[in-house]
């Protein structure tokens, strides 16, 4: 059954979105607790899980990557920008959530 597609765009954004703050938040008591800045270490956690946020906002790499074939290989072109767009919602996701982690902190995230 084919999913609703501006449901599934947000659903995209906010998992990104939650990916990256929770990992942060959740690192970051890791570190306060062994001792080592949780707020320096939040940032760096922040960068180290862009690219794991986008991958579980997207529902893994191969259903993406079946998508894409599909969409090149099949002529079924709504498929593949269908999953452009999730991974664009994913990255805006992922962006936000770092400019709130840098408000948060007041460190700028390379």
């Amino acid at each position: 059954m084919e999913e609703r597609l501006v449901p599934s765009i947000i659903q995209c954004f906010f998992i990104a979105f939650g990916v990256v703050i929770g990992g942060s938040i959740i690192g970051s008591i890791g570190s306060f607790a062994t001792g080592e800045p949780p707020l320096t270490l939040m940032g760096r956690i922040a960068r180290g899980l862009r690219i794991w946020a986008i991958v579980a906002a997207i529902g893994g790499t191969f259903d993406a990557i079946s998508n894409f074939q599909r969409g090149i290989f099949d002529g079924s072109t709504f498929d593949l920008v269908k999953q452009i767009i999730f991974i664009i919602s994913a990255m805006g996701g992922v962006q936000t959530a770092i400019l709130i982690i840098e408000w948060f902190t007041q460190e700028e995230i390379e």
